[in-house]
């Protein structure tokens, strides 16, 4: 269905195969890159075994679309576009997301986020991701985490469905847990990181409890998997023209 604020773009995938009270945090992180390709999309949907090729990458920052997988109704996996950012409960339009994160910690306490975290679960599979580090001159440098088989991370989301009316827009959130080793350097929270195995569970194919769903959001440590370099204001000044 074709909406005011958005397509949403659905593909069947084989079941085989806010600012304000959460951004208080450290930096977070604010970006993050996918291989855009559909051929990508299904391949990572399955056991990850293949390496991201080269053709396209996708840039996200808050309030852009990144595709999630989820499951549907019937209880198949797909990939959905979602818009990042929850905007607020009885919001009018969506266009100003109030919740970008969720504290990992809280996610089935707090009444904003705990139904999305029940029936609302997704993955976000990323190329790279960033986090900043606060200077003492009040400014952020960003750094660029990439795996270095170029295989994808898997970060658990959570997501929800804005709606006013006959107007619908899905949306998502991730979901920051205390920093690895490596991340910590810079600042003291990353992504939630799913592992292969956890999937099913995190999705709800497989049946758990919310205790037991909630226990694989925890720090994961690359063992010596990434690389985090700064990013060059050059090459972000590029990337950015050619999302225009």
């Amino acid at each position: 269905m074709v909406e005011r604020w958005a397509v949403e773009r659905i593909y069947r995938v084989s079941n085989h195969g806010r600012f304000a009270e959460e951004s208080r945090e450290r930096a977070m992180c604010g970006k993050f890159t996918q291989m855009a390709s559909w051929q990508e999309v299904v391949a990572f949907s399955q056991p990850l075994t293949v390496p991201a090729g080269r053709e396209e990458v996708a840039v996200s920052t808050p309030m852009r679309f990144a595709n999630i997988l989820r499951l549907n109704a019937a209880g198949d996996r797909e990939v959905a576009a979602m818009r990042w950012g929850f905007a607020g409960k009885g919001d009018i339009t969506p266009s100003r997301p109030k919740h970008m994160h969720a504290r990992a910690e809280t996610i089935d306490s707090k009444p904003t986020f705990a139904d999305a975290f029940r029936h609302g679960r997704g993955v976000l599979l990323v190329h790279t991701f960033n986090e900043g580090e606060e200077l003492p001159n009040g400014k952020t440098k960003q750094w660029v985490i990439t795996p270095n088989d170029g295989k994808p991370i898997a970060i658990a989301v959570i997501c929800e469905e804005w709606r006013n009316g006959a107007e619908t827009l899905q949306t998502f959130i991730q979901l920051p847990v205390p920093a690895n080793p490596m991340i910590s350097r810079i600042t003291d929270r990353m992504p939630a990181i799913l592992r292969p195995e956890d999937w099913p569970l995190w999705l709800g194919e497989t049946d758990a409890s919310p205790a037991d769903v909630k226990a694989v959001l925890h720090t994961y440590d690359d063992d010596g998997g990434w690389t985090m370099a700064e990013q060059q204001q050059k090459r972000q000044q590029r990337v950015e023209s050619q999302l225009i």
